[in-house]
């Protein structure tokens, strides 16, 4: 046979990999642009009328400003018909997340970024949407009426909430997709994303957020869903043309997400035989890890399957003291953490954040890992999983926020777990008494750092006094929207006196804050770099020039809705303290 043929079949397999390569690392243009040529050319026949709906529930979601017990800033509010929309502004009947900008990974309690979190997971919260009918969609509105943006992510679930028989496979589908970016208005819009087709009918949305780059709380209003009962049909060259961008989507939906498929991709049994390998044998083992360091769990599992030698390094404990699967949320089960299992007896942080809402992971499942354990925003987890927390007695951070915990098992937590530094028990609804938690807290977590009791409803000034008293090291205290703590019983002002080392400290809607408060932390609190004060109808500019001068590092002072507190005291303060970001809203 002539040399030419087998030069010609090389090339051409050469050729036939550059192709994919390209399309593998196309810019998110190219790949949007070769979404919108798909959509564009689409052949939808007539008869397919489209199917025009609103939200009818909302079943899951990851924070939220409102309260647990309330409609207000809740996103319980994305259900229904727009309440606001057209209209524009900060309006209680919307649907709020809980933070926004960077000021929160500048706080003590905030965690490392995790190693091998994906470059393309950038989601920060997410809410999830069931709508009254499934259909194939062909386009998503998003009514956004106050600071938009925030929506980076837009997906699509195969499973019907309301179908009486369970689906054998749940399967997540990105309909879109974007990096944060930063958008130059705080008005309403209507956000109408171009998304791409997918091959199965849905009623279930979920939207995922970044507000990293908002000056202020995003707010949305209302969720439309556009689509079709039948399939749409698309001709055969627009299908090649997909094709290029179903192998590697940015969301590793195949991979990145498929634990389930990772929990094969580590047996030592697919590993070839071979007489060495390679320049890896002259590598040191620490330089070798050095090097697995930088891949995401997707690949350091692909990594192992190449050689005996490289197994053994992506098996190796050191490389799971750090273990984010809040990313592959969408497949996460038991036996996918039974497969980890015996890589993660180093492990010290674990992130398990939006996962095992759907029943993949009981009980016993999410209890065998130690350190950091994050389960915020887990409130289908019954209460007696929380129980098994208690026999963690390593935990130095455990979040709590949104789940349905019981005092009896927190309170047997907080005896054993004494290492404690970091702690979240916002909006947790089924505590019946905080000033019960918060005397444990003040006789047992003498370490604590960072403690968050956002929305605690029952704490009283002998809960604070017992926090003061016990935890002398605590840096960040967040006690917004707590009604029952009074300026009149000196709690604020003792808190000032006790907690020389506050950097944080959030009193969010107390209305009775007031001058000598704020004076006390002038005096008292020189360390503090946040302060939101909103709501209160007793501080005046004069205090808050003390403070400013008192504390040289504070960065963010929140003084919205504070009646004192008027648009020409903010410039005058912003004058005489340009590096420090003063926010004040109005009532509409």
């Amino acid at each position: 046979m002539s040399p030419v043929f087998p030069m010609l079949t090389v090339l051409t397999m050469f050729y036939y990999i550059c192709l994919r390569r390209r399309a593998r690392t196309a810019t998110r243009g190219e790949m949007m642009n070769s979404h919108r040529t798909i959509e564009s050319n689409s052949r939808t026949s007539p008869l397919h009328a489209e199917v025009v709906q609103y939200a009818k529930e909302v079943v899951d979601f990851s924070s939220h400003y409102g309260s647990e017990n309330s409609m207000s800033y809740t996103m319980w509010n994305l259900a229904g018909v727009p309440n606001v929309f057209p209209s524009s502004g900060d309006f209680t009947q919307t649907a709020v997340f809980r933070t926004y900008g960077t000021w929160w990974d500048q706080c003590p309690s905030a965690s490392l970024p995790f190693k091998r979190t994906p470059p393309n997971f950038q989601s920060q919260d997410y809410v999830e949407l069931t709508f009254e009918q499934q259909v194939y969609p062909t386009a998503v509105h998003v009514l956004e009426t106050y600071h938009p943006g925030a929506v980076i992510r837009i997906l699509a679930c195969s499973a019907n909430p309301y179908s009486p028989i369970p689906p054998a496979e749940v399967r997540w589908e990105i309909l879109w997709s974007e990096r944060p970016t930063k958008v130059n208005a705080s008005q309403a819009r209507q956000f109408k994303p171009c998304i791409k087709q997918i091959n199965f009918p849905t009623n279930l949305i979920r939207l995922e957020v970044n507000s990293s780059l908002l000056d202020y709380y995003t707010e949305l209003d209302a969720v439309v869903l556009h689509g079709t009962k039948d399939k749409p049909v698309l001709s055969l060259k627009t299908s090649l043309i997909d094709m290029n961008d179903l192998e590697d989507d940015d969301y590793e939906e195949k991979d990145g997400c498929g634990m389930d498929r990772l929990n094969k991709k580590f047996s030592s049994t697919a590993l070839r035989e071979g007489p060495n390998n390679g320049y890896f044998d002259k590598l040191p083992y620490e330089l070798i890890q050095l090097i697995l360091n930088h891949l995401t769990l997707p690949d350091l599992c692909r990594l192992a399957q190449t050689c005996k030698l490289l197994n053994q390094h992506c098996c190796d404990p050191l490389q799971y003291i750090h273990l984010n699967l809040q990313p592959y949320w969408a497949k996460l089960s038991d036996t996918s953490l039974e497969f980890l299992q015996a890589r993660c007896t180093l492990v010290q942080w674990l992130n398990l954040s939006w996962t095992g809402n759907r029943g993949f992971i009981s009980v016993a499942g999410f209890s065998r890992f130690l350190k950091d354990l994050n389960l915020s925003s887990c409130d289908k987890l019954p209460p007696q999983a929380f129980n098994h927390i208690a026999k963690l007695c390593g935990l130095r951070r455990l979040v709590l926020y949104r789940t349905k915990i019981e005092q009896t098992a927190l309170l047997s937590i907080l005896n054993f777990c004494s290492e404690l530094q970091h702690l979240s028990l916002g909006s947790c609804v089924m505590i019946e008494d905080y000033d019960v938690i918060a005397s444990m807290i003040g006789a047992k977590c003498k370490k604590l750092r960072t403690l968050d009791l956002w929305r605690c409803k029952n704490i009283t000034e002998n809960g604070i006094a017992e926090l003061a008293s016990g935890c002398p090291l605590l840096e960040e205290l967040d006690l917004g929207w707590c009604p029952t703590l009074q300026s009149s019983t000196g709690c604020f002002a003792r808190l000032a006196r006790q907690l020389p080392n506050l950097q944080k400290l959030f009193l969010t809607a107390n209305r009775s804050v007031c001058d000598t408060d704020i004076e006390e932390l002038a005096c008292n609190c020189t360390r503090l770099r946040q302060l939101d004060i909103l709501g209160t109808r007793m501080v005046s500019p004069a205090s808050l020039r003390k403070l400013l001068e008192s504390c040289k590092d504070l960065c963010l002072l929140d003084v919205s809705f504070c009646s004192q507190i008027d648009n020409r005291a903010v410039l005058e303060l912003n004058v005489s303290f340009p590096n420090v970001f003063i926010k004040k809203s109005f009532t509409q």
